[in-house]
């Protein structure tokens, strides 16, 4: 865990980068401001974030449009004191000493806004809980 001296860093992972990570990012950062760092990456990322996760994200009043998918890299990883990984498999690399989590979670790629809410707010839940234990 992070020393008392500086502030947590979370790393979210899915494949695309584009949907789960990318919300729960956004809702970290909005929910828990400048006391975590906040990083989000993917080992296969797409070009864009997916617009369905922009708009279910813009419901809550979190605009996550800023944010571009990201490649997955050792040195994040290894920067990082946290790593959520969200349905990544095998390609998430694992580094001893650091903190895991799997979130299962459903997949928004392809997905109606009415499918994509309960998703939202399911990462929501999640993210409100890694903060009480952070900070």
């Amino acid at each position: 865990m992070p020393d008392s001296n500086r502030k947590p860093s979370v790393l979210f992972v899915c494949v695309h980068n584009a949907g789960r990570s990318q919300m729960a990012a956004g809702f970290l950062r909005h929910l828990a401001g400048d006391q975590i760092e906040v990083r989000s990456a993917g080992s296969a990322p797409a070009d864009q974030i997916n617009p369905v996760a922009i708009a279910a994200m813009a419901e809550v009043g979190i605009d996550i449009t800023a944010g571009q998918p990201k490649v997955l890299t050792a040195d994040v990883v290894q920067s990082s004191d946290v790593v959520i990984t969200m349905g990544c498999g095998d390609a998430c690399p694992y580094y001893p000493g650091k903190r895991y989590e799997d979130w299962v979670l459903a997949d928004p790629a392809g997905q109606s806004l009415d499918r994509v809410r309960p998703i939202r707010d399911e990462i929501r839940r999640r993210v409100e809980a890694l903060i009480e234990q952070l900070c």
